[in-house]
């Protein structure tokens, strides 16, 4: 089982399932020459995407065009199923930054001929997480922000209240169709400016006052 670090403490967070959303900010929709989608755009990554700060991005040899996408992460913190939208916030255990990497020539490849793009978003080390920090250090409703350089510039910034779905619309509706586990992760989808990474690259995601991460990306 993977495991996470807690901001501020000893312990650690188990991961579960971790489950993405494509599409939730409307700049990024349009980058992406996509439609605003209707409801939740929903995928998986396998746990053994998941990285911690430090360890390397490792660009499988399939692609040429692999790349960054900055995202909140919600830490699920309770077990559920059908859960209402506006019982959801008790169900968060804390956020953390995250990087949900992505080999975008594959997925363009596979889009094109109607197959799955798991290999894409799912291959190793494509999910690189910060430390959870728990809920009670936020100041909910304000909007948590996040941010990515490469090389020490910035390329993407966000913030919670830009998303399409909040977190709790998401949590409401992943729960229709999968039992949501103490340990799951909910990577919340990317703002605009994703762009192409390479060989070398340092990439670094912040949680805007509390954590970050840093990775370096090798072309395998």
């Amino acid at each position: 089982m993977k495991k996470i670090n807690l901001h501020a403490s000893d312990e650690t967070f188990t991961v579960q399932k971790i489950f993405c959303i494509g599409k939730n900010y409307a700049e990024h929709a349009k980058e992406m020459q996509s439609d605003i989608p209707e409801f939740p755009v929903v995928f998986l990554k396998p746990t053994t995407a998941l990285i911690t700060n430090g360890e390397q991005i490792c660009i499988p040899t399939i692609s040429k065009q692999p790349h960054h996408e900055v995202e909140l992460v919600v830490a699920i913190g309770k077990e559920g199923k059908n859960i209402s939208e506006s019982e959801a916030e008790n169900y968060i255990f804390g956020y953390a930054v995250g990087l949900d990497m992505t080999l975008r020539d594959v997925q363009s490849e596979a889009k094109k001929k109607g197959l799955p793009w798991t290999i894409a978003k799912g291959f190793d080390t494509s999910a690189p997480v910060s430390s959870i920090v728990p809920k009670s250090f936020f100041s909910i409703p304000n909007p948590i922000e996040f941010f990515c350089t490469i090389n020490g510039i910035e390329k993407q910034r966000g913030k919670s209240n830009e998303m399409i779905f909040s977190p709790t619309k998401l949590i409401s509706f992943i729960s229709k169709f999968f039992t949501l586990e103490v340990g799951d992760l909910i990577f919340t989808g990317t703002p605009s400016g994703v762009s192409e990474v390479h060989h070398g690259d340092i990439i670094e995601a912040t949680l805007v006052g509390f954590t970050s991460i840093r990775h370096q990306v090798v072309f395998l």
